[in-house]
């Protein structure tokens, strides 16, 4: 049985371990998306006539790699915990359709400059430079605000509606 007396915000919300460790993976995301934020804006900075082949060489490497940990943890997501809470508060509309459509536009945002950064010519002109750091500068904003909705809405909602039942199976289905 659930309590919905608690509605309100994230304050005094005790995460289960689940919710809990899918809040703590934003630590380590959230520090390479800051890495990847100060590469991304150092680029286009400096003179005009640079090629920017080397730069963006070293940021698509880092993106490369914060890829690698933010995919497994949108797949936990998306696979384990978004399924469960539809099943209380629907998948259409709402925190759920918002939540999968930012995904969905980060990635798209950082599987667009990967594909441009694996063809680079070997002269890459400033505007070029900024179009692809752009990229990674939106999705930085994309993901920074749609961490913040998950620790401050979704899983504090996630919390109240789970049963307890179901927290130990999201729990055991995200470190499978």
């Amino acid at each position: 049985m659930h309590s919905f007396c608690h509605m309100g915000g994230p304050e005094g919300v005790k995460l289960c371990a689940g919710l809990a460790q899918l809040k703590q993976e934003h630590g380590p995301l959230r520090v390479q998306m800051e890495q990847l934020l100060a590469t991304a804006e150092a680029i286009g900075q400096g003179a005009d006539d640079r090629n920017w082949r080397e730069p963006l060489a070293e940021l698509r490497e880092k993106v490369e790699s914060f890829v690698s940990v933010l995919d497994p943890h949108s797949e936990r997501e998306e696979g384990v915990l978004f399924p469960m809470m539809a099943e209380y508060i629907g998948r259409t509309t709402g925190p759920i359709a918002v939540m999968e459509y930012e995904h969905e536009q980060a990635k798209a945002r950082l599987s667009m400059f990967l594909e441009k950064a694996a063809q680079l010519p070997e002269k890459v002109d400033t505007d070029q430079a900024l179009t692809l750091a752009g990229a990674v500068i939106e999705a930085h904003h994309i993901l920074d605000e749609h961490f913040m909705k998950e620790e401050n809405v979704l899983f504090p909602m996630a919390e109240r509606l789970l049963s307890d039942e179901e927290k130990e199976e999201l729990f055991v289905r995200i470190n499978e």
